[in-house]
């Protein structure tokens, strides 16, 4: 019984850890777009914003599952990984977005969030799941 109870613990604590960089990624990928994120999607529909906001989302999950899955054994450590290696995806993202942006015509942020479909988003929702998937990797 008390292995249960532990596991529950650890659950709720990497369960809480992983919604905290969740939103971090939100308010990242707000911050890189022009207007309300919330509003773009939920309101406007963008379908290109909601396409970047979930790869973003899709990519930090990833981090988030492998840092758990390889560091599960030691709980302390595997919470400290999970933050440190989420936190760095976010920032890689980040990083991508802009060299992206810099190396395309035109403000990437407001490219994205266009009402219209625009293949760009595609390219930059890439770039976040592969992203992720070096992070992941540099993980195990």
């Amino acid at each position: 019984m008390s292995d249960i109870v532990n596991g529950l613990g650890r659950a709720s604590a990497y369960g809480a850890l992983g919604l905290v960089l969740l939103i971090l990624g939100m308010v990242l990928i707000d911050l890189l777009t022009p207007g309300k994120l919330g509003r773009q999607i939920w309101e406007d529909r963008n379908r290109n914003a909601a396409l970047l906001l979930s790869s973003a989302l899709v990519g930090i999950g990833g981090i988030v599952f492998t840092s758990i899955w390889t560091t599960y054994h030691d709980f302390g450590k595997g919470l400290v990984s999970t933050a440190a290696f989420g936190l760095l995806g976010l920032v890689m993202m980040a990083v991508a977005f802009v060299v992206v942006d810099l190396i395309t015509p035109g403000k990437l942020g407001a490219t994205l969030v266009e009402p219209e479909p625009h293949p760009a988003v595609w390219v930059t929702a890439s770039c976040n799941i592969a992203v992720s998937a070096i992070v992941s990797a540099a993980i195990a």
